[in-house]
């Protein structure tokens, strides 16, 4: 995802999960004082629940024009790079672009359109504007 998007990369919070919840929605993190909702994508986007984690990346989301804070589940592999993005073959998807990494494709995932299919995919309503207009 673009890096104006991405807030920071946070280790070990404990993550509080809720029944009656939505497979979307893994449960909360405390950080600095706020509550950040964190969004499970891997049940919509891959087909799978998103292996347990240590790190959470936390990223702006902007709904209604108003900013919201959440974080996603990443593996410990996962670095910030920057890059030459290339556009998608498929525009339609949640891959908005792929980075060349030393000759390895990195899909660069746009947030609102994952968010949007993942929900999509499970039935659920998540306010997802900007990703539906």
């Amino acid at each position: 995802m673009p890096r104006e998007a991405v807030a920071e990369l946070i280790a070990s919070p404990q993550l509080f999960a809720f029944p009656h919840t939505t497979p979307l929605i893994a449960g909360v993190v405390l950080r600095r004082g706020r509550i950040l909702a964190v969004l499970d994508l891997g049940p919509g986007v891959s087909g799978a629940l998103s292996p347990s984690t240590r790190f959470f990346l936390v990223v702006e989301r902007h709904i209604s024009d108003a900013p919201e804070k959440c974080a996603i589940p990443v593996q410990g592999a996962c670095e910030l790079v920057t890059g030459i993005m290339l556009p998608a073959e498929n525009p339609d998807g949640f891959v908005t672009g792929h980075l060349d990494l030393n000759g390895e494709q990195i899909d660069v995932l746009d947030l609102e359109k994952a968010i949007a299919f993942s929900a999509a995919n499970k039935n659920e309503w998540i306010p997802a504007t900007e990703a539906l207009s």
